[in-house]
């Protein structure tokens, strides 16, 4: 039997415990932020990315390499459930729908998008959390990003009987569907911290039109955040309007049904490019608006009207962080033999934080295009150390005769 002398001596041990914890967690937060403040004092100077230079920098003379990466939109995909051509009905969006907002969970260092994935994964019942997810696609804490593609690909390898998917281009209407149809969906953002502006990833499982407010769940500022809709247009414009579904495999119908022509992934970035077009035409001082049009168009493999768009977006000034999350820049350049650009841009971007697999694997094949080789290995192994999943990295080491 339980004695009650006992018990208060062992709350109190629990307690002390939690306290510890919670002690220990606020200091490795505040060891990362003076980090990242070190960093910023030591790093260039300046909130924006670097404007494009003339450059006398000498220019491989081959053609550049085929750089098959796992991120790029034309690689080819996880194998999704195979959909039936049967007609689907579809409940248009009445004025507000709510969905179960699953168990909020505050995300870790850097973990923005396994927290906010593993609050999606719990939406249908999942038992895991953020460190799970971590496991997999951020093995190392001070890696500052996630990208969409390792989310999709966690669902699809790791989830047990979910599938996924993403697509960019998304509009309010279109998140209203999903959510009216019983699918949340996470979007990625912009977002103003108090160190500047970073990448965030949203899970939205609400609308109200009356109030002209989505609510999402925000793995730092909370759950249930009512964000208007204009609001939640203008950040995740920032990022393509890149959006992630996560579903059950035999609701693929219903799914391409709500995807409608973007179901083909050539039609949908079509459709995205005629919408950063529209942005530049109604913007064209918006920075996100021509990297968009240079993202789309990378996609089709228009290097050199890409490359002229990121050069506009960077005159007009892109946040520093930038290519910690998105880098179509580094492939228009590379692809165009502007190895020495992608060398100045990696530089930059790393100098600000030194955790960033993609910028090093980008630099590396530049260094090598140039001729250094020497320089290229150690990078392609720097990308390594940042995250060792990093096949990316894995495969260009063994292309140039290099053993991981």
């Amino acid at each position: 039997m339980f004695s009650k002398k006992l018990a208060l001596p062992i709350l109190l041990a629990v307690g002390t415990g939690a306290v510890v914890l919670f002690k220990y967690d606020s200091i490795r937060w505040r060891m990362e932020l003076l980090r990242g403040a070190i960093l910023d004092l030591a790093a260039p100077a300046g909130e924006t990315l670097p404007t494009a230079l003339p450059s006398d920098a000498p220019v491989a003379a081959s053609p550049p390499p085929t750089v098959a990466l796992s991120f790029d939109a034309q690689a080819t995909p996880i194998p999704t459930a195979v959909a039936t051509s049967t007609p689907i009905p579809l409940i248009a969006p009445p004025e507000s729908v709510t969905l179960k907002s699953p168990n909020w969970e505050k995300q870790d260092i850097n973990n923005c998008g396994p927290a906010t994935l593993a609050m999606y994964l719990r939406f249908y019942g999942w038992q895991g959390t953020q460190d799970d997810v971590a496991k997999i696609v951020h093995p190392n804490q001070r890696d500052k990003n996630v990208r969409w593609d390792e989310m999709v690909y966690y669902v699809k390898t790791h989830a047990g009987w979910l599938d996924a998917l993403f697509r960019v281009g998304g509009t309010v209407d279109g998140l209203k569907h999903f959510i009216a149809n019983g699918y949340p969906v996470v979007i990625e953002t912009g977002y103003t911290v108090e160190q500047g502006w970073v990448g965030h990833y949203l899970l939205i499982t609400g609308y109200d039109d009356a109030q002209g407010i989505f609510i999402a769940q925000d793995v730092t500022a909370g759950p249930d955040r009512r964000v208007p809709y204009e609001t939640v247009d203008k950040q995740w414009q920032e990022f393509n309007r890149l959006y992630i579904v996560v579903f059950p495999p035999d609701d693929v119908d219903v799914i391409n049904a709500l995807l409608g022509l973007d179901v083909d992934e050539t039609v949908n970035r079509q459709n995205a490019l005629a919408a950063a077009q529209a942005d530049v035409a109604a913007e064209p001082d918006s920075p996100f608006a021509h990297f968009n049009l240079g993202s789309n168009l990378n996609y089709f493999d228009r290097y050199a009207e890409a490359a002229e768009a990121f050069d506009r977006a960077r005159e007009l000034g892109l946040p520093k962080r930038m290519l910690f999350y998105q880098f179509g820049p580094y492939r228009a350049y590379f692809n165009l033999g502007r190895y020495q650009d992608v060398i100045d841009l990696s530089t930059f971007t790393l100098d600000y934080r030194p955790d960033l697999e993609e910028s090093y694997f980008w630099r590396a094949w530049a260094e090598y295009m140039l001729g250094d080789k020497n320089a290229a290995i150690a990078d392609f192994r720097n990308a390594l150390e940042v995250n060792p999943a990093f096949n990316d990295a894995q495969v260009a080491l063994e292309s140039i005769g290099v053993k991981p």
